[in-house]
């Protein structure tokens, strides 16, 4: 069975639920603290010298690391990660773009303004480049979308998870999106795929029946 350390409020760990839920597939999860440092143990640092989450361990005692190469691998030879070559690189194009100019943004406000005490205090200088930047991000994805329900060839991708899980909470790092109609529609499509699951959800342990509500 799949085994995912993961971070209950953390968005990319989220990704790799969300993903894994949509495909019904079993897993184990396994919960890792950042703010109390349970990623930087010796045991921990073993399976991903980087200390982060998530990080997927399969079968034989190998480890994959990174939230979006952890969606690319389970996501292979299912409808969320198209065959065709050019659909693909766009799937690629619009990850990257989560990581790059997305994510060090709006996660990164969310992490320090709601998860960590007393991070607005210790982090004042950068709050108005992560806005600035977080802005211009969903700024790209509002003339995207409005001209398509999803991110890539009109259907829901692991483009849409990468982009979905911290955009959907990116209030909580003090983003307003009423100026982004269509990123708030997108969102709601989102959310109303089969199968969909919050960022609450929780696989039931091993006998038990895997509920999706």
């Amino acid at each position: 069975m799949l085994r995912i350390y993961s971070m209950q409020s953390s968005g990319n760990a989220y990704k790799v639920r969300l993903l894994l839920a949509k495909l019904r597939r079993a897993f184990e999860l396994v919960d890792i603290d950042l703010l109390r440092g349970e990623n930087r143990t010796p045991d921990f640092l073993m399976k991903n010298p980087e200390g982060r989450v998530p990080l997927l361990e399969l079968a034989g005692g190998r480890f994959l690391p990174e939230s979006n190469a952890i969606l690319f691998y389970l996501a292979e030879g299912t409808p969320l990660l198209p065959a065709q070559p050019l659909a693909r690189a766009e799937v690629l194009r619009w990850m990257f773009f989560e990581q790059h100019s997305h994510e060090p943004a709006i996660a990164a406000a969310r992490f320090w303004l709601k998860l960590v005490r007393g991070g607005r205090e210790l982090r004042t200088h950068d709050i108005d480049r992560w806005l600035e930047e977080g802005y211009a991000a969903l700024g790209v994805m509002e003339r995207h979308l409005q001209r398509r329900p999803f991110f890539v060839d009109g259907a829901m991708t692991i483009a849409d998870i990468a982009l979905y899980a911290h955009t959907h909470v990116a209030h909580e790092g003090d983003f307003d999106l009423a100026g982004f109609p269509a990123v708030r529609a997108w969102l709601g499509r989102v959310a109303s795929q089969p199968d969909h699951v919050d960022m609450d959800w929780r696989p039931a342990p091993a006998g038990q029946m895997v509920s999706m509500a």
